[in-house]
Protein backbone atom coordinates (compact mmCIF):
# COMPACT_ATOMS: atom_id res chain seq x y z
CA UNK A 1 0.00 0.00 0.00
CA UNK A 2 1.26 3.45 -0.91
CA UNK A 3 1.82 5.72 2.09
CA UNK A 4 1.62 9.47 1.70
CA UNK A 5 2.23 12.03 4.46
CA UNK A 6 1.12 15.67 4.30
CA UNK A 7 3.26 17.89 6.52
CA UNK A 8 2.09 21.48 6.76
CA UNK A 9 1.97 24.66 8.78
CA UNK A 10 -1.23 26.68 9.02
CA UNK A 11 -1.36 30.07 10.70
CA UNK A 12 -5.08 30.80 10.48
CA UNK A 13 -6.67 27.48 9.49
CA UNK A 14 -6.99 27.92 5.73
CA UNK A 15 -3.87 25.91 4.89
CA UNK A 16 -5.04 23.21 7.32
CA UNK A 17 -8.30 22.87 5.37
CA UNK A 18 -6.30 22.43 2.15
CA UNK A 19 -4.07 19.81 3.82
CA UNK A 20 -7.14 17.97 5.11
CA UNK A 21 -8.90 18.13 1.74
CA UNK A 22 -5.85 16.81 -0.09
CA UNK A 23 -4.94 14.28 2.60
CA UNK A 24 -8.38 12.82 3.18
CA UNK A 25 -8.87 12.35 -0.56
CA UNK A 26 -5.99 9.84 -0.65
CA UNK A 27 -6.03 8.63 2.97
CA UNK A 28 -2.73 10.35 3.76
CA UNK A 29 -1.26 10.89 7.21
CA UNK A 30 -1.64 14.54 8.27
CA UNK A 31 1.26 16.07 10.19
CA UNK A 32 0.76 19.59 11.47
CA UNK A 33 3.73 21.80 12.27
CA UNK A 34 2.81 23.62 15.49
CA UNK A 35 3.04 27.33 16.20
CA UNK A 36 6.59 26.81 17.48
CA UNK A 37 7.73 25.09 14.27
CA UNK A 38 7.80 21.57 15.71
CA UNK A 39 6.23 18.22 14.93
CA UNK A 40 5.83 15.25 17.27
CA UNK A 41 8.41 12.45 17.52
CA UNK A 42 5.96 9.94 16.04
CA UNK A 43 5.48 12.31 13.08
CA UNK A 44 9.14 11.88 12.15
CA UNK A 45 8.58 8.12 12.02
CA UNK A 46 5.55 8.62 9.74
CA UNK A 47 7.64 10.76 7.40
CA UNK A 48 10.38 8.12 7.35
CA UNK A 49 7.87 5.39 6.45
CA UNK A 50 6.06 7.47 3.82
CA UNK A 51 6.59 6.76 0.14
CA UNK A 52 5.57 10.32 -0.66
CA UNK A 53 5.65 13.60 1.27
CA UNK A 54 3.44 16.58 0.47
CA UNK A 55 4.73 19.89 1.85
CA UNK A 56 2.27 22.68 2.59
CA UNK A 57 2.65 26.20 3.89
CA UNK A 58 0.94 29.55 3.55
CA UNK A 59 2.78 32.32 1.77
CA UNK A 60 3.60 35.17 4.16
CA UNK A 61 5.61 38.10 2.84
CA UNK A 62 6.65 36.16 -0.27
CA UNK A 63 7.79 32.90 1.33
CA UNK A 64 6.89 30.15 3.77
CA UNK A 65 6.60 31.32 7.39
CA UNK A 66 9.39 30.78 9.92
CA UNK A 67 7.59 27.81 11.48
CA UNK A 68 7.87 25.88 8.22
CA UNK A 69 11.47 27.00 7.79
CA UNK A 70 12.29 25.69 11.29
CA UNK A 71 10.81 22.32 10.31
CA UNK A 72 12.80 22.38 7.04
CA UNK A 73 16.03 23.21 8.88
CA UNK A 74 15.37 20.36 11.32
CA UNK A 75 15.41 17.91 8.41
CA UNK A 76 19.14 18.54 7.89
CA UNK A 77 20.12 15.35 9.76
CA UNK A 78 17.82 13.38 7.45
CA UNK A 79 19.41 15.19 4.50
CA UNK A 80 22.89 14.26 5.69
CA UNK A 81 22.04 10.54 5.88
CA UNK A 82 19.97 10.70 2.62
CA UNK A 83 16.98 9.39 4.56
CA UNK A 84 14.45 10.79 2.10
CA UNK A 85 16.42 9.98 -1.05
CA UNK A 86 14.09 9.06 -3.94
CA UNK A 87 10.88 9.77 -2.02
CA UNK A 88 8.15 11.46 -4.01
CA UNK A 89 7.42 15.06 -3.02
CA UNK A 90 4.79 17.64 -3.94
CA UNK A 91 3.67 20.94 -2.47
CA UNK A 92 0.99 23.54 -2.02
CA UNK A 93 0.59 27.05 -0.72
CA UNK A 94 -2.17 29.50 0.13
CA UNK A 95 -2.19 33.28 0.39
CA UNK A 96 -4.74 36.06 0.62
CA UNK A 97 -3.75 37.64 -2.69
CA UNK A 98 -4.32 36.15 -6.13
CA UNK A 99 -0.56 36.17 -6.72
CA UNK A 100 0.96 36.99 -3.35
CA UNK A 101 4.32 35.68 -4.58
CA UNK A 102 3.14 32.10 -4.04
CA UNK A 103 5.62 30.92 -6.69
CA UNK A 104 8.48 31.75 -4.30
CA UNK A 105 6.99 29.49 -1.63
CA UNK A 106 6.52 26.61 -4.06
CA UNK A 107 10.12 26.97 -5.23
CA UNK A 108 11.19 26.94 -1.57
CA UNK A 109 9.29 23.66 -1.05
CA UNK A 110 10.60 22.19 -4.30
CA UNK A 111 14.18 23.13 -3.35
CA UNK A 112 13.81 21.40 0.02
CA UNK A 113 12.56 18.26 -1.73
CA UNK A 114 15.41 18.42 -4.25
CA UNK A 115 18.02 18.83 -1.53
CA UNK A 116 16.71 15.60 -0.03
CA UNK A 117 17.11 13.84 -3.39
CA UNK A 118 13.35 13.68 -3.84
CA UNK A 119 11.28 13.35 -6.98
CA UNK A 120 8.93 16.33 -7.41
CA UNK A 121 5.39 15.92 -8.73
CA UNK A 122 4.05 18.97 -10.56
CA UNK A 123 0.38 19.91 -10.62
CA UNK A 124 0.01 18.52 -14.14
CA UNK A 125 -3.09 20.52 -15.04
CA UNK A 126 -3.86 23.07 -17.70
CA UNK A 127 -4.95 26.45 -16.30
CA UNK A 128 -8.55 27.62 -16.41
CA UNK A 129 -7.68 30.86 -18.16
CA UNK A 130 -10.47 31.61 -20.60
CA UNK A 131 -12.85 34.58 -20.34
CA UNK A 132 -15.52 32.25 -18.99
CA UNK A 133 -13.29 30.83 -16.23
CA UNK A 134 -14.34 31.43 -12.62
CA UNK A 135 -12.85 30.78 -9.18
CA UNK A 136 -14.96 27.62 -9.15
CA UNK A 137 -12.90 26.07 -11.97
CA UNK A 138 -10.05 23.65 -11.42
CA UNK A 139 -6.64 25.36 -11.53
CA UNK A 140 -8.13 28.81 -11.94
CA UNK A 141 -4.93 30.31 -10.50
CA UNK A 142 -2.84 28.61 -13.19
CA UNK A 143 -0.37 26.70 -11.05
CA UNK A 144 2.16 24.29 -12.50
CA UNK A 145 4.88 23.59 -9.90
CA UNK A 146 2.26 22.77 -7.26
CA UNK A 147 -1.14 23.66 -5.91
CA UNK A 148 -1.99 27.35 -5.57
CA UNK A 149 -4.82 28.42 -3.29
CA UNK A 150 -6.16 31.92 -2.69
CA UNK A 151 -8.33 32.80 0.28
CA UNK A 152 -9.16 36.47 0.87
CA UNK A 153 -7.76 37.81 4.14
CA UNK A 154 -11.23 38.40 5.54
CA UNK A 155 -12.61 34.98 4.49
CA UNK A 156 -13.36 32.23 6.96
CA UNK A 157 -12.02 28.71 6.49
CA UNK A 158 -15.43 27.82 5.04
CA UNK A 159 -14.97 30.36 2.22
CA UNK A 160 -12.02 28.79 0.41
CA UNK A 161 -13.01 28.79 -3.28
CA UNK A 162 -14.50 25.45 -4.32
CA UNK A 163 -12.33 25.38 -7.42
CA UNK A 164 -9.20 25.42 -5.25
CA UNK A 165 -10.57 22.58 -3.09
CA UNK A 166 -11.39 20.54 -6.20
CA UNK A 167 -7.92 21.26 -7.57
CA UNK A 168 -6.49 19.91 -4.29
CA UNK A 169 -8.39 16.65 -4.81
CA UNK A 170 -7.25 16.26 -8.42
CA UNK A 171 -3.66 16.99 -7.34
CA UNK A 172 -3.93 14.48 -4.50
CA UNK A 173 -4.94 11.78 -6.95
CA UNK A 174 -1.99 12.65 -9.21
CA UNK A 175 0.44 12.52 -6.27
CA UNK A 176 -0.94 9.16 -5.15
CA UNK A 177 -0.83 7.66 -8.65
CA UNK A 178 2.71 8.84 -9.39
CA UNK A 179 3.93 7.64 -6.00
CA UNK A 180 2.25 4.25 -6.49
CA UNK A 181 3.79 3.80 -9.95
CA UNK A 182 7.28 4.69 -8.72
CA UNK A 183 6.93 2.46 -5.69
CA UNK A 184 5.84 -0.45 -7.89
CA UNK A 185 8.82 -0.08 -10.23
CA UNK A 186 11.29 0.03 -7.33
CA UNK A 187 10.02 -3.18 -5.73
Amino acid sequence: MTKIAVVYFSGYGHTKVIAQTLGHHINADLIEIDQEGNILEQDWAQLEQADGIVLGAPTYMGSAPWQFKKFADTTSKIWYTRGWQDKVFAGFTNSASLNGDKQNTLIQLQTLASQHGGIWVSLGLLPANSKTATRQDINNLGGSIGLLVQTPSDASIDEIPQGDLETAKVFATRIYNVTSRLKKTSE
